[in-house]
């Protein structure tokens, strides 16, 4: 989970970054799916981590060095070209980590309005990304 949590996090602050240094904005459907998106991943690789067995204080530097890795790669100088690669990058780690781990621990605990809930997901993303 973590490892798929820094799969994702980097390429999606690195598509922050382009937008920001093509002089164009974010928008409110990114941020929003980034931020909920996170959540869930964030509660999950911690869970995980704890029934592996990492103490609470090596947990927090993960994430914090997760954070960190986001951050330096958001404030790095980048290229428009490598826009699109990240995208599908960052596309493909959210989808293996999902259909990997994700989705079936949900179903697991939370049995079968895990799939209502997920595609409830999908719409509001949609929506927000059509009136955004």
């Amino acid at each position: 989970m973590f490892l798929g949590a820094l799969l994702d996090g980097v390429p999606e602050a690195f598509i922050i970054r382009i937008g920001l240094a093509l002089g164009g904005s974010i928008s409110v459907a990114f941020v929003t799916a980034v931020f909920v998106s996170n959540i869930p991943q964030g509660v999950a690789g911690t869970t995980s981590l704890r029934s592996a067995g990492a103490s609470d204080r090596r947990i927090f530097w993960m994430w914090t060095a997760l954070t960190v890795a986001c951050a330096l790669t958001a404030a790095a100088d980048s290229v428009a070209d490598a826009g699109r690669d990240a995208q599908a990058f960052a596309g493909g780690a959210v989808l293996t980590m999902l259909a990997d781990s994700m989705m079936p621990e949900a179903f697991q605990h939370g049995g079968g309005t895990v799939g209502l809930v997920t595609v409830l997901g999908y719409l509001v993303a949609a929506a927000l990304t059509v009136a955004c």
